[in-house]
């Protein structure tokens, strides 16, 4: 794939998700070498990476997502029920809606959780810059969802569970210092038409030099 490609085509991937068919750590372990690539501020690197692969822990947090995924879906803001009022952005949503019910009942099954973190110096997240501070470690995350699609693993960017943050942490036991940031499913996928999403026409989001 080139680089536009793999960009363009890295979709998220739940139906999709082969749910059998177990995922070699080496390739999981490839990806997150490669994610270490990333930028971080200040080169800090105050990222780490759980890899769960125990049955056992995988479905207690898949219990913990598909509880936080049924509130969220039982919400006015669920993906399936956004953008009503136009049919085209409708029918769109209502797949991804469909497709996020699935993941719910189906977490605890997916072969391996990737749970990316970031450890502060305190229990308490620092005041003022979150944006500075997520972004020591967010585009990583992305960096491993890329090199994980090139080595035919489908993933997809999941925060649902952090509704239930502390059950979680205690599941995985964190310090309490170290703040989770999503939870990755990982698995090899079935079919292989990705392509890119509809998305907003670039004139429509896109200001040069001022609002």
């Amino acid at each position: 794939m080139t680089p536009e490609e793999l960009l363009t085509t890295t979709r998220t991937v739940r139906k999709r998700l082969d749910l059998t068919r177990p995922v070699p750590l080496e390739l999981v372990k490839h990806a997150l070498q490669v994610a270490l690539q990333a930028p971080s501020g200040s080169n800090t690197q105050r990222w780490h990476w759980l890899v769960i692969t125990d049955p056992g822990q995988r479905a207690e947090l898949g219990k913990l997502y598909q509880r936080a995924c049924r509130e969220y879906l039982d919400s006015p803001h669920a993906a399936g029920k956004l953008f009503a009022d136009d049919p085209e952005r409708s029918k769109v949503q209502k797949r991804v809606g469909s497709s996020v019910e699935y993941l719910a009942d189906k977490m605890g099954e997916v072969p391996v959780h990737v749970i990316p973190c970031l450890e502060t110096s305190s229990a308490e997240l620092p005041a003022g810059n979150q944006a500075g501070l997520w972004g020591n470690l967010l585009p990583a995350v992305w960096s491993y969802m890329l090199a994980a699609r090139a080595v035919t693993l489908g993933t997809a960017w999941t925060t649902l569970h952090l509704a239930y943050e502390k059950e979680a942490a205690e599941i995985l036991g964190l310090p309490d210092n170290v703040h989770q940031a999503a939870l990755i499913p990982t698995a090899f996928y079935t079919g292989d038409t990705f392509k890119p999403a509809p998305r907003q026409p670039l004139e429509e989001v896109m200001r040069l030099d001022r609002w």
